[in-house]
């Protein structure tokens, strides 16, 4: 198995095209650290310059300690799924697994022995004398998979691997690659645009835009700190709601007043506030639709809005609502806490007041952007 280092690594697509910029990153042997963002930030250029298969502009590659800038692909000891499978369609299902065995002269018996292995842990021992036509796409996917286990690479590289498969099916196929990452134990390096694929696949995750990276941290760590406005509204789904209001320090406490509400900060946040010495000042204000709470009408903490839309999610509610100002906002409350009384009344139209605990808030500077607790 092997560790990937990342040193200053950039790619330029003709004169002046950035496409990945000073990018850093050590990867620990056996890690599975996922790449995400929006379409065109440089993710999957980024995974194939480590694959060797787009050529490095600056910078240096290392995999288990040895620069490969210059090695080509075969050379790398990588394996690599692609989102559009690339099984070839006249042979079986066998044969597209022991492809890159045969290429290499393993033996026979070998050859027989990694398939078969493979294909017993992806499930699909059944489909080895099938052609890829006679598959589903999930099956595909496997067998794609499969085709890369049984080179026994060092690194285990997949570009958006699961974009191609309906939602039921990526769900299907996500908790497989979870039990698969524990089978077969190596590096893995995943690349997707799909956030919900990052927080449940990666130990860690590296978000990025525009070529750049924003934040590297655990799952749990993107989504309680996000380093700044993109990230927190990138990371979860819904999305943030921000929106501009005033951070205000009377005293030893602190108050924000979105829409003519006093919030209160509290636990963590407030302390660390206060630890940093931060003032009153303009602030873009960020609470997570499921950190909305119903509030007392004419509650000093309580924001008015009015119900646009009610999606009934099973679990929970999803009530786009609109401010008094005109500001959007979504908010998610779960169906269990409410009473038949407050079911009926949360319709479109309908007048709706809602507050948020102080130690969920998250605090960005106006001008940069960035978490001032960060």
């Amino acid at each position: 198995m092997a560790s990937v280092k990342l040193t200053n690594v950039k790619k330029i697509y003709g004169k002046n095209t950035l496409a990945v910029d000073n990018f850093n990153l050590d990867i620990a042997d056996k890690e599975f650290i996922v790449f995400v963002g929006p379409s065109g930030c440089g993710k999957s250029t980024t995974l194939r310059m480590i694959a060797g298969l787009e050529d490095i502009s600056g910078g240096t590659v290392e995999i288990d300690g040895v620069v490969v800038n210059d090695l080509q692909p075969r050379d790398r000891d990588i394996a690599m799924v692609f989102q559009n499978y690339a099984l070839y369609p006249h042979l079986t299902v066998f044969e597209n697994m022991a492809f890159s065995l045969r290429l290499k002269k393993v033996p026979q018996d070998e050859v027989y022995k990694r398939v078969t292995e493979a294909a017993e842990v992806l499930g699909i021992t059944e489909y080895l004398t099938r052609k890829p036509r006679a598959l589903s796409g999930g099956q595909r996917q496997r067998v794609a998979i499969g085709r890369a286990m049984v080179r026994d690479s060092k690194v285990f590289l997949m570009d958006e691997p699961l974009s191609n498969l309906d939602a039921k099916l990526r769900n299907q196929m996500r908790a497989e690659i979870i039990l698969l990452r524990k089978k077969i134990n190596t590096t893995f390096i995943y690349v997707t645009h799909d956030q919900t694929e990052a927080m449940t696949l990666g130990d860690r995750i590296v978000i990025m835009k525009d070529g750049l990276i924003q934040q590297v941290g655990t799952p749990t760590e993107v989504f309680d700190m996000p380093c700044n406005l993109f990230v927190a509204e990138f990371i979860g789904a819904p999305k943030m709601n921000t929106f501009n209001t005033k951070l205000v320090k009377e005293g030893d406490k602190y108050y924000v007043t979105p829409y003519g509400a006093k919030i209160e900060v509290t636990g963590e946040k407030a302390t660390a506030l206060a630890a940093k010495g931060v003032g009153s000042q303009n602030i873009i204000l960020g609470v997570r639709p499921e950190h909305f709470v119903l509030a007392e009408a004419g509650a000093p903490d309580a924001i008015s809005c009015q119900i646009l839309v009610n999606e009934m999610m099973g679990s929970e509610l999803h009530l786009h609502v609109v401010t008094e100002n005109g500001d959007k906002l979504i908010v998610r409350i779960p169906t269990v806490s409410l009473t038949d009384d407050q079911r009926r009344s949360l319709v479109q139209g309908a007048p709706l007041h809602v507050t948020c605990e102080g130690k969920v808030m998250h605090f960005f500077n106006v001008e940069e952007q960035t978490n001032l607790l960060v």
